[in-house]
């Protein structure tokens, strides 16, 4: 059985995405399957040259599975459409909230927000004009999950009770509880990210791969080996279940 290669959220982490993706060369060669677990933009400096590698990547045929993050819709219903507010964040910031970081996605376009309460207008037109096409399509593509050798990959979780293949939007990329609480096996081993931790954890019924690379904290690269998971780094890799 092929290994599958898994990355947490990068937010913008360029120099740790391209540490990641060399790790796994080293261990899988040039042809691995990596699934990306969304969130590749906001609070990191190089939300830009993140996209811009997945692009690349997937334009080079590399075996590359990108899903969809909470942060990568609200960027890309912001270009859509201006929307700064998602219903799921009940504080009612909105994506320019420096909490949130879209202003250091902008910025790493060359497009600078002014201000606690800045004009939308201008601002959007700017992003449309700097955001190449290429990335819009990106995430305009991104996939929801991807279910593969007894695992399902998906950014924030699934809803406990419902069908993997039945899951609603919202659940895949923003939910945390129930999901993080529940202790019952899955249909499958739920490979995801969203809720951060201090590293990996295999909790049996799911493995949480975001280490906190938005918070400045390591990115961590995992590798699927047939039951075996396996955390990746400089020197190859480590065992986590």
């Amino acid at each position: 059985m092929t290994a599958i290669y898994a990355i947490g959220d990068i937010h913008g982490q360029f120099e740790m995405m391209a540490d990641a993706l060399e790790w796994i060369e080293a261990d899988g060669g040039p042809e691995a399957r990596v699934v990306f677990l969304g969130d590749y933009v906001d609070r990191g400096p190089d939300s830009f040259r993140v996209l811009e590698m997945l692009c690349r990547g997937i334009d080079e045929g590399r075996d590359w599975i990108p899903l969809l993050g909470n942060h990568d819709r609200m960027f890309r219903q912001f270009l859509e459409t201006g929307a700064l507010h998602d219903p799921r964040i009940l504080s009612g910031k909105s994506w320019l909230h420096p909490n949130l970081g879209g202003r250091d996605t902008l910025a790493s376009y060359g497009v600078q927000v002014e201000g606690d309460d800045p004009a939308l207008r201008p601002v959007l037109s700017a992003a449309r004009e700097a955001v190449p096409a290429r990335h819009r399509k990106l995430l305009s593509d991104l996939a929801l999950c991807h279910a593969e050798a007894g695992k399902f990959f998906v950014h924030a979780g699934v809803r406990p009770g419902v069908a993997l293949s039945e899951q609603a939007e919202d659940d895949l990329i923003w939910i945390r509880e129930p999901f993080l609480s529940w202790d019952e096996p899955f249909d499958a081993l739920i490979v995801h990210g969203h809720s951060p931790v201090d590293a990996p954890v295999h909790y049996g019924n799911r493995v949480n791969l975001d280490s906190g690379a938005g918070y400045g904290q390591p990115l961590s690269p995992a590798v699927f080996d047939g039951d075996e998971v396996f955390t990746l780094g400089p020197f190859g890799r480590a065992w986590l279940g």
